[in-house]
């Protein structure tokens, strides 16, 4: 797939032919003698190629004046690979509205995060997406208020508030002209058992198939760290710290989509929470693609034909996953485990956890830099890291988020005492989420490289790794899985 496929009309016509379902998200098909607008995998009898038309996202469908297909569901595709897998502004942008920025700070707070006008940001958008701002997170206001009809017996002004409606009003007429249906109406269609407790969410989490769930799974199982993260009855539970309160997490993989289930104390961070897991489990990457550039390498084509579709398994807090990779500096994971372990049991959120273990959430930034230095059990210049980063973390100067400019981000942090390559790359990979980030120098990726045949040294294996790019994050999670530890298995 490339930048701007919706422009090439041959491909997107075989593709809607073909009810290719590798394609939901990339692009959407408007049909112009219905007014409706379907992924391209719609079981429904394709129309002529005259009547289709494509657009880059479900905003622009809307804003043309199509609505939603009530078979297909095109709201739930999974999202586009584009923004996972770049750092310009389009792509930084759409991954602050997915995390709820223009619906908490309006147009003027996703520019300044992005260190732009409200205008260059508007016009970027218009031009790659075929909306704006305000269009793409009233997309996603339709999509919760949706989600929340269907699943939740709650009444409707408790929905509209919830999803980010400023009224009631809003909320009714978005709803209709989005899926042609009333609020009333969708909630009629919905199974007879959909009901459940307020606060509670079942949702299935799509993704573009294949997905291996063994590392991915098994990575952050394994690199649990006790009270904020556990594997309990086949699902992967953690807590999270969202915008307006707090909640659990508990996901599980099935053959096609994650079983998740949301405990929320405030349901306006529902999309900030679907967001934010999808980020985690790396559910909108484009597997065939990244597949298909690593299978080219002869020393990679085994691992990837014996388990296509490995993940990079992320995080849903960057700065937690900052502090992290430092206490796991030359230490083993369980040592890393204990370190934090410790941490959030004298600095963390205590929460409440009626269905499993979890007691707390990560300590903030703010909660680590009072931390007194002489109270951390590890090497001085470690604390000096350690320090170093809660306090550049908790007075604003390193800011590291879904909005982060990776190479920005890799600058500051290598300004900071103990950081070397290994650190930065790791948390550029797994934190700010660089496709291409690489581990040269470790000591897995050396042991796999030794076992396949590929270059020892550093400099040769990224000399050699240039023919991997831009997924050298995945060939990481392939080379590591050549290894018997427990990361690369799924917990039983």
């Amino acid at each position: 797939m490339q930048k701007g496929m919706h422009l090439d009309r041959e491909h997107c016509v075989r593709a809607v032919q073909s009810k290719d379902a590798r394609f939901d998200g990339w692009f959407f098909t408007a049909v112009l003698t219905t007014r409706i607008y379907c992924r391209p995998s719609c079981p429904v009898v394709p129309p002529k190629p005259e009547n289709m038309t494509f657009y880059p996202s479900a905003a622009a469908c809307q804003q043309a004046g199509f609505r939603a297909c009530k078979r297909c569901r095109p709201d739930t595709s999974p999202g586009s690979p584009e923004w996972n897998q770049r750092a310009d502004l389009v792509a930084r942008a759409m991954r602050l509205i997915a995390d709820g920025v223009v619906d908490r700070e309006g147009v003027p707070g996703l520019a300044g995060r992005l260190g732009y006008s409200p205008r260059q940001v508007e016009r970027q958008l218009l031009a790659e997406l075929g909306a704006g701002p305000l269009a793409l997170a009233r997309a996603q206001r339709a999509q919760t208020a949706r989600l929340l009809i269907e699943t939740t017996a709650l009444p409707m002004a408790e929905i509209a508030f919830a999803a980010g409606f400023s009224s009631i009003r809003t909320f009714n007429d978005t709803v209709r002209e989005v899926f042609a249906l009333s609020p009333s109406e969708l909630r009629d269609r919905r199974p007879k058992s959909a009901h459940q407790a307020p606060g509670a969410l079942a949702l299935r989490l799509p993704f573009r198939a294949p997905l291996n769930p063994d590392n991915l799974f098994g990575h952050l199982a394994a690199t649990a760290v006790p009270g904020v993260e556990e594997w309990r009855d086949g699902a992967y539970r953690r807590t999270l710290r969202l915008p307006y309160g707090h909640g659990i997490a508990a996901l599980a993989p099935k053959p096609d989509h994650i079983a998740c289930r949301l405990t929320l104390s405030d349901l306006r961070d529902l999309p900030v929470a679907i967001s934010r897991c999808r980020r985690m489990l790396d559910l909108d990457a484009d597997p065939v693609a990244v597949d298909d550039r690593l299978r080219a390498d002869p020393f990679l084509a085994p691992l990837v034909d014996k388990a296509p579709g490995r993940r990079v398994p992320r995080t849903v807090d960057e700065a937690e996953f900052a502090v992290r990779a430092v206490l796991g500096q030359q230490v083993s994971t369980a040592a890393a485990r204990t370190h934090a372990a410790r941490l959030v049991t004298a600095h963390g959120t205590p929460v409440d956890d009626p269905e499993g273990g979890l007691t707390h959430l990560f300590p903030s930034p703010e909660a680590l830099a009072e931390v007194p230095p002489d109270s951390l059990a590890m090497p001085r210049t470690r604390r000096t890291t350690f320090t170093t980063l809660v306090g550049r973390l908790a007075d604003g100067t390193l800011h590291l988020g879904v909005e982060s400019d990776w190479s920005e981000a890799r600058a500051k942090l290598l300004a900071l005492p103990g950081f070397g390559p290994w650190t930065v790359d790791v948390i550029a990979m797994r934190a700010l989420g660089d496709p291409d980030a690489f581990l040269p120098t470790d000591l897995g990726i050396r042991r796999a490289a030794q076992e396949l045949g590929l270059p020892g040294t550093p400099a040769a294996l990224t000399a050699r790794a240039a023919a991997w790019r831009p997924w050298r994050a995945y060939a990481v999670q392939y080379l590591w899985a050549t290894d018997s530890h427990p990361i690369n298995f799924l917990p039983v």
